[in-house]
């Protein structure tokens, strides 16, 4: 793959994740203190379950149409920076919301926006780059999760005051990102005569992929699934544990620290890991030792809760996140059930991402309030992720 490519999907990635996880991280929980003080793990937990409903309905319901489009400016590239476009809409009405309503409103809208963008996005992997190139190119990709959310955690906490001023970087992030990715790369246009014809119910119904035709896939999703939901487990609720287990002085300083550490973490992890992975043709060793690392962080969190133990527990997530990031979604790509439905079907992949912003939260309010509080939050966070190993190590057809 061309270097110049690779870099603007990089870019486009990291102004994504930026609009995207930085609003979980830190402006969302700031603005449910804002509006409910009392009751904010409550008010952060419905809004963001609510937008992750939107997002796992919007996100293969995307990829779906982009692979119908038969734009003459191709099938990804009107998605991308269509939803950015569109995102952009929803963080006006965030930065102007006065009630959990008009919060909630303006987080589906932008859930809806950016996962339509994420979708097309994400289908660039398996439409351009050789099998034998995925995990060295899913890893660069991967890591833009972590460095979206490490600049927008920097930007929104000490280069720019207030949500609004927030919000508005995040709705700059992603538009910039997608429009240098959409004017600089090339797009597959899509022949009217051989786009699929069938009418929009029976579209509708092909989203379903059968896990008992394909149980690889199946698997694979799963095991991603349980990867995602002890992430967010880990990670969504760090800004509260830091300020009301550890009692940093300064909670947000400790949260770009801790993040710091992650990212860095993450960066060697993708990017050594994605190397070995495609030179030795396997993935599946590697996503065992990931999930270990993940669940391991966890369990230091379930016995120290002190900020010297959280930095240590940061650089050990990471470290098995990155590993994780190339690996895992190399080996996603190759048990796709379609090659003319990759978009469709890294939609309903991409669900394994989003649900588990509607789970996560869940679990969270009925385990802080109900079973034990944060140790007992960890804890679950570790048995979850030791379980996608578990299931991703039952695929079949990648070694």
């Amino acid at each position: 793959m061309r270097p110049n490519w690779i870099c603007l999907l990089f870019v486009a990635n990291v102004g994504l994740w930026f609009a995207l996880i930085t609003p979980i991280q830190v402006l969302l929980p700031k603005q449910a203190a804002l509006l409910d003080a009392a009751d904010k793990e409550l008010v952060f937990g419905v809004v963001t379950g609510i937008g992750a409903l939107v997002s796992a309905a919007v996100t293969p319901i995307a990829g779906m149409a982009s692979d119908r489009t038969t734009s003459r400016f191709g099938r990804r590239h009107p998605w991308t920076i269509g939803g950015a476009l569109a995102s952009s809409v929803g963080f006006f009405v965030l930065a102007n919301a006065g009630d959990v309503v008009v919060m909630t409103l303006g987080w589906c809208m932008v859930q809806a926006g950016l996962n339509a963008t994420l979708a097309a996005l994400t289908a660039a992997l398996p439409d351009r780059v050789p099998v034998l190139q995925r995990a060295r190119v899913a890893g660069i990709v991967g890591i833009t999760q972590i460095i979206g959310t490490l600049a927008g955690t920097v930007v929104v906490t000490m280069l720019i005051a207030g949500l609004g001023g927030g919000y508005l970087a995040c709705g700059v992030a992603v538009i910039v990102g997608a429009l240098l990715f959409v004017v600089r790369t090339p797009d597959t246009v899509l022949p009217r005569a051989i786009a699929p014809s069938e009418s929009l119910g029976a579209a509708l119904r092909g989203i379903w992929v059968s896990p008992r035709r394909h149980p690889d896939f199946a698997w694979a999703w799963a095991g991603h699934f349980c990867v995602q939901v002890g992430n967010a487990l880990g990670v969504m609720y760090l800004l509260f544990f830091l300020t009301d287990v550890v009692r940093l002085p300064d909670p947000d300083a400790g949260l770009l620290i801790a993040m710091s550490l992650y990212a860095s973490a993450v960066l060697v992890g993708a990017v050594v890991t994605g190397a070995l992975s495609d030179r030795s043709g396997r993935r599946k060793p590697y996503v065992v030792v990931a999930v270990l690392l993940m669940g391991g962080a966890s369990v230091l969190l379930v016995i120290w809760q002190t900020w010297a133990v959280t930095m240590v527990a940061a650089l050990t997530l990471g470290l098995g996140f990155g590993v994780y990031a190339s690996v895992g979604l190399a080996l996603l790509t190759q048990v796709l059930p379609a090659a003319s439905a990759r978009a469709k079907d890294l939609g309903i992949v991409n669900i394994s991402n989003s649900l588990p912003q509607v789970i996560a939260p869940l679990v969270a309010t009925v385990v802080l309030a109900n079973l034990g509080g944060y140790r007992s939050l960890y804890a679950v966070s570790a048995v979850v992720t030791l379980a996608a190993g578990v299931l991703i190590t039952r695929v079949r057809t990648v070694r």
